[in-house]
């Protein structure tokens, strides 16, 4: 058997990016599918819906597609959701007998899809993989004033010991894995993440600013989710610090306008630090867009408390832009200080000006870092992370991975 079932129970991969609870999973979840799909596998991403006008099933490309299924109101909060398991859970089984299709592995993403997938697993009978994207244990050491559920607590660490495999990212969640949670080291797997080099490629600065409506001056750019976890008040709080801030601006690409708490406190930071018209908040973008505001800027930040991995930011290196970034979780594995970027070992302001001060004035330094950071992300594409998946999935089946893709 070949096909595939893939949970995303709270995160759907054809969701608007920059909304609260959308990100790097949701980007994972979409290119894995696609990509395991031109291998020759055929994969079903079950999700719960978010919105009244999708259809029940999107189709991603041939091979892959996106089954929605009814699992509470829209508007329910994440942390609700688990109350909402059981009727995922019938709602995927009575699509499945539906179709009359069988599995051969499940691979759940997050700890909410892992429940849904153990259960699963031992009703087909099948292999379960998961992966957590996030550790709330790690998130609760990474930043005071983190909260995270208790269910979630017990459930990674249950999941995770009864799982078939757990993929992680990086070696460093790997060790979270085992010194947190307990789960056995032979149980975890990594395989790094990846970027879409076909969307994320080097832009003409000039060009990209121009077709943004972008004035000319110095441009720092970020693009995530807009959540104290991501240390956005670093990044307004460096503005003052820095040599030049006439002709500096800082760009903010995600978050919804007027319907972000956390968007609207960081406006009322940037007029309490005197920089309120240096910083523009940007909201959502679509992703074919990204490519042009990573091309515009002349360096990328990401001063996080906590990246499992931190995709935004190889997708800057790929548009050949110079990342200044907290040295924390899976950004130390793909940034190399001092070469595609910098790395700043604490959450405070005046390391962040400093380093983004040095490529802001230095820019032959600047163009030779971000050509390195482009090289280093074409070794990054989705279609070797699909192979290595697929390798391994093949591994997990004990069959060799051409008789999985074939069968």
């Amino acid at each position: 058997m070949r096909r595939l079932a893939l949970l995303s129970f709270h995160g759907c991969p054809v969701a608007r990016l920059g909304e609260k609870d959308t990100g790097g999973m949701n980007v994972y979840v979409l290119q894995i599918a696609q990509e395991l799909a031109r291998r020759g596998l055929v994969v079903d991403v079950y999700t719960r819906r978010h919105d009244p006008n999708d259809p029940q099933v999107v189709e991603l490309s041939e091979g892959a597609r996106v089954v929605h299924v009814e699992a509470g109101p829209l508007d329910t909060t994440k942390e609700s959701l688990s109350g909402y398991i059981p009727e995922f859970l019938g709602a995927l089984d009575s699509f499945q007998q539906s179709e009359g299709v069988a599995y051969a592995l499940i691979h759940s993403h997050y700890w909410l899809s892992g429940r849904v997938g153990a259960v699963l697993s031992e009703r087909w009978k099948i292999p379960h993989v998961v992966t957590f994207h996030t550790l709330a244990k790690t998130k609760l050491r990474a930043r005071a004033g983190e909260r995270e559920p208790l269910a979630r607590l017990t459930a990674e660490g249950k999941i995770g010991s009864s799982a078939d495999a757990v993929v992680v990212s990086t070696t460093d969640e790997r060790d979270d894995l085992t010194r947190l949670y307990g789960v056995p080291p032979g149980r975890v797997h990594v395989v790094g993440a990846g970027v879409d080099l076909a969307l994320f490629q080097p832009m003409d600065r000039d060009t990209a600013r121009r077709k943004l409506g972008l004035r000319a001056g110095r441009i720092i750019l970020y693009v995530g989710r807009i959540e104290p976890l991501k240390g956005l008040e670093i990044l307004v709080r460096s503005l003052p610090l820095m040599e030049d801030l006439e002709d500096t601006r800082l760009l903010v690409v995600g978050g919804v306008l007027g319907r972000d708490t956390e968007l609207d406190r960081l406006k009322s930071v940037a007029a309490q630090m005197g920089v309120a018209d240096k910083v523009t908040f940007v909201g959502l973008v679509k992703q074919e867009a990204l490519p042009a505001y990573y091309s515009a800027a002349d360096v990328f930040a990401l001063p996080s408390y906590y990246e499992s991995f931190g995709l935004v930011a190889l997708e800057a290196m790929a548009c050949g832009t110079p990342v200044v970034a907290s040295r924390v979780g899976g950004l130390k594995s793909f940034i190399k200080n001092g070469e595609t970027g910098y790395l700043i070992p604490w959450q405070c302001p005046e390391p962040f000006a400093q380093q983004m001060g040095i490529l802001l004035e230095n820019p032959s330094l600047r163009d030779q870092m971000g050509k390195a950071a482009r090289a280093e992300a074409v070794k990054m594409g989705w279609g070797s992370v699909a192979v290595n998946m697929a390798d391994f999935y093949a591994s997990l089946l004990d069959r060799p991975v051409e008789s999985l893709a074939g069968a």
